[in-house]
């Protein structure tokens, strides 16, 4: 019998092995004749590279090569690509940022790729790097995304006019602007996403190996088939079959791993150059320089009214940075991704969205956990809250009169998404209740008492997942007695082998501890959608269940043939993992009937094995959403924030595995409060140095800055997929960054403080409280 049924809050079965260290990483791989690389990163924000020389550092002991960009173009590499292409508002096409995986003739920010060294030894590597020599002529960079874009600024690529790559719209904005015309009243609020680090457990690391023309790369990433089919089209221009991507364990991507980077390249043309396999790993210090960093918007929303309160329309400008060059996905982030959330949970008229993409000379932007939704909701719960007060409407009372009520469903949001489902008044209800809003006054005087000012904030968020139109699911009944599960996903630590063992077997009766879920390989499956867009569950799990429903359909006929009767008289019983025939006590187990079927095609037999491999067709998306309501207190002496209280009620419909489901919004809760209130990533805006380059200056929330996170879950079952789930592994930041920041201007309000941005550090809050007193 199945162990564990569905709906169970299961404790992941990875966890022992990963907690013991018996976790396989990328950095742990040591293959034969392996050798060491090092990147020479640029010390400069922009310059022109007049001089390299190599000969110092080929000469070191240990040294096997040292690659530059005329070695990449001598052997035909091609550029790291763009995958979205854009027109932008008048219908011309977006600028281009060619990026080679190691620069030629131009470095455009602090750690862009010079060189890369490979050697016998990390030591001889690094030893190496300090001999070559590269002499740089400085150019002026640009490295404010506030007044990159305006006339007079440094250019980051000389025919990018005003370093705006796109010029993107999204929305009706005839009927915005006509909505707006006739409004009683209209808020404007500019509100900034702060830049920020994603710093995952795992640091990046990259080995690569050829067998004549075939490559293969081990590497962390979030799905292996999106780069594998990277570098057979782009890079070596190579037929697919001759490139094979392994992802063993990755500890942490949060959307920063998906992506192609130069080093996957280097790593692939050194070990072909050099004859034997090549490994680098980043440290820490160089992640802050070369992993994409997330977010960095600056947004200007204006949201009009009636003389009830109602909500008219929305209006968005959002300046959206996109580093020195455009990542695999990052045109997408700000436009496509993010503006399709902009309506959130309210029956708005209208929507307009103009998105501005600005180049400067900083680390490329790419997707980081929510990937355009946090920044779109951000600016939303903030919006409602300031035109609450302009109005001088209780702001639950706005929000409630605006909503999108349960009997609408299904409804068509301004822009144009189809919600199937959603009830937002009772999660909003049900958060209030939870965090008791009513009795917040006597907290407040309680905190008043002891000098602290105390604010309540309140977010309803929601979230459109996304990803690939397809997946894929693979079962494999093995000769040792198990049942191998290939899976088209990547795990970066959210639970998915529990998840997936526990839909499989739910639907073959099989015990959870004789499934082994097998991922990240190119080779196992003819592709994989990879994780993101908080996809993974609805996707993944409707081909598990295609897959499934397959390897019962061969069963029934395996089954007949054993138990000499028709297949139209074989039952089969996911309780039991058994086949029986009809109305009889005659059957066989599904593991026995597979067994025993692999012994008869070893034996020479024509014989149907149980097997199965199916594809699903991703045709709809979710929409999970929820409310966050955090409460705050600041210490008006030295500007310090805490987070005493906070809790979530989400619908993420079907919760598979509740625990796992509470996981993931824990995680994401503590990513947003560290946006909110700790991450400020700072470049000098002379030199374009990194002054936020390592934990020293960049602050993750530790333990003592995050409260006891208290998740509900009410389920509103999705009308789209056969599981009734919605995403969830995105949720919790998406919305925290609005619910701790709506409570920080709720604390400092009765000091006269309207507004203030991310990340709100003591001494941002300290300047915000002085400044009021001032004025």
């Amino acid at each position: 019998m199945a162990k564990f049924g569905l709906s169970q809050s299961v404790r992941r079965v990875e966890d022992p092995r990963l907690l013991t260290g018996r976790g396989e990483y990328t950095d742990d791989l040591a293959m034969p004749g392996q050798a060491h690389a090092i990147v020479l990163r640029s010390p400069q924000a922009h310059a022109t590279i007049t001089r390299i020389d190599t000969a110092a550092a080929l000469a070191l002991p240990g040294v096997l090569a040292v690659l530059t960009a005329a070695d990449l173009k001598a052997e035909g590499i091609g550029e790291l690509p763009c995958l979205i292409p854009m027109k932008n508002r008048d219908g011309t096409p977006r600028g281009n940022t060619p990026r080679p995986a190691l620069a030629d003739g131009v470095v455009r920010h602090v750690g862009d790729p010079v060189a890369f060294i490979v050697a016998e030894t990390p030591q001889a590597a690094r030893d190496a790097a300090e001999a070559v020599e590269v002499e740089y002529d400085a150019l002026p960079a640009a490295t404010d995304l506030a007044t990159a874009w305006e006339p007079g600024q440094p250019a980051v690529w000389p025919d990018i006019a005003n370093n705006v790559v796109f010029d993107w719209e999204a929305g009706d904005k005839a009927k915005a602007d006509a909505a707006f015309a006739r409004a009683a009243h209209v808020t404007r609020l500019t509100v900034v996403n702060n830049r920020v680090v994603v710093a995952s457990m795992e640091a990046r690391a990259a080995v690569a190996a050829w067998e004549g023309d075939k490559l293969t790369l081990h590497t962390n990433t979030q799905g292996s088939w999106l780069l594998k089919n990277i570098l057979s089209g782009n890079i070596f221009n190579t037929p697919a079959e001759n490139v094979r991507v392994v992802t063993p364990d990755v500890g942490g991507g949060f959307g920063m791993k998906i992506f192609l980077y130069p080093e996957h390249v280097l790593v692939a043309v050194a070990a072909r150059k050099v004859g034997r396999p090549v490994k680098w790993a980043s440290d820490r210090s160089e992640a802050f320089l070369s992993d994409t960093h997330g977010r960095d918007n600056i947004t200007l929303g204006e949201l009009a009214t009636d003389a009830e309160g109602k909500f008219l329309a929305l209006r968005t400008r959002n300046y959206a940075g996109m580093g020195a060059y455009l990542s695999t996905f990052a045109p997408f982030i700000p436009t496509g991704a993010g503006t399709k959330v902009l309506a959130s949970v309210y029956g708005f008229e209208a929507i307009h969205a103009h998105v501005i993409g600005v180049l400067t000379n900083t680390v490329p932007v790419d997707a980081y956990r929510g990937a355009g939704r946090p920044e779109s909701n951000y600016l939303v719960e903030r919006l409602i809250d300031a035109t609450a007060r302009e109005i001088g409407v209780d702001r639950i009372e706005l929000r409630r009169r605006n909503m999108v009520k349960q009997e609408a469903m299904p409804w068509v949001s301004a822009m144009g998404q189809r919600y199937d489902s959603g009830d937002f008044s009772q999660l909003m209800d049900a958060a209030l209740l939870k965090i008791d809003w009513d009795g917040f006054p006597a907290r407040r005087a309680e905190a008043a008492k002891r000098g602290k000012q105390r604010g309540i904030g309140l977010a309803y968020y929601l979230e459109a997942t996304g990803g690939a139109a397809t997946e894929n699911a693979k079962v494999v009944f093995a000769e040792d007695g198990l049942v191998d599960l290939y899976v088209g996903t990547q795990s970066t630590g959210q639970g998915h082998e529990t998840a997936y063992a526990m839909m499989t077997s739910h639907e073959l009766g099989i015990p959870i501890d004789k499934i082994r879920v097998r991922q990240g390989d190119s080779e196992t499956l003819p592709s994989g959608g990879g994780t993101g867009g908080a996809r993974s569950l609805y996707s993944e799990g409707q081909a598990i269940l295609v897959t499934t429903a397959s390897v019962v359909e061969k069963g029934k006929q395996a089954a007949a043939e054993q138990l000499e009767t028709s297949v139209a008289d074989i039952e089969f019983s996911a309780t039991g993992g058994r086949f029986e025939v009809a109305g009889t006590d005659r059957g066989i187990g599904i593991l026995d009937l597979a067994a025993v079927q692999r012994k008869r095609v070893a034996a020479g037999e024509s014989a149907i094995l149980l097997d199965a491999m199916e594809t699903a067709n991703i045709d709809t998306h979710t929409f999970p959403n929820g409310c966050h309501v955090a409460e705050v207190e600041v210490d008006p002496e030295t500007g310090i924030v805490t987070v005493p209280r906070y809790i979530v009620v989400d619908d993420v419909g079907h919760a598979l595995n509740p625990l796992i489901v509470r996981g993931q919004v824990h995680g994401g809760v503590a990513q947003g409060i560290g946006q909110a209130l700790h991450e400020r990533t700072s470049y000098d805006n002379g030199s374009g140095q990194l002054l936020s380059a390592s934990f020293m200056d960049y602050a993750l929330p530790r333990a003592e800055d995050l409260p006891d996170i208290d998740v509900d879950l009410i389920e509103v079952t999705c009308e789209t997929n056969p599981l009734g789930v919605k995403g969830a592994g995105e949720a919790g930041a998406v919305g925290s960054p609005p619910a701790a920041m709506n409570a920080l201007v709720d604390a400092l309000s009765g000091a006269g403080v309207k507004h203030i941005d991310m990340p709100a550090t003591p001494e941002t809050v300290w300047k915000a409280l002085e400044a009021a007193k001032a004025a």
